[in-house]
């Protein structure tokens, strides 16, 4: 399993508007609201679990990785 639960996730969507939630309030944190909702001791728990703080830059390096396979069969990067 993972942590990446989409903000609408059918089977539980209050569990994914939590996950959203904890996101956001890490950002503000890391932003340096300390009033934001999260603590250290429960960003040490999520990330004692494996839990992705950023799901998008993930979306970039798969992207990326289909370019470069994108390229190795085509030989360039000028996808239609």
């Amino acid at each position: 399993g993972n942590s990446c639960v989409p903000t609408n996730f059918d089977q539980n969507p209050s569990l994914g508007y939590w996950v959203y939630g904890q996101r956001r309030k890490y950002k503000k944190y890391q932003n340096g609201n300390l009033l934001c909702g999260i603590n250290e001791d429960r960003i040490r728990l999520l990330n004692k679990i494996g839990f992705k703080w950023n799901t998008l830059g993930d979306q970039w390096n798969r992207r990326y990785e289909e370019l470069v396979s994108y390229v190795k069969e085509f030989g360039d990067a000028c996808v239609p």
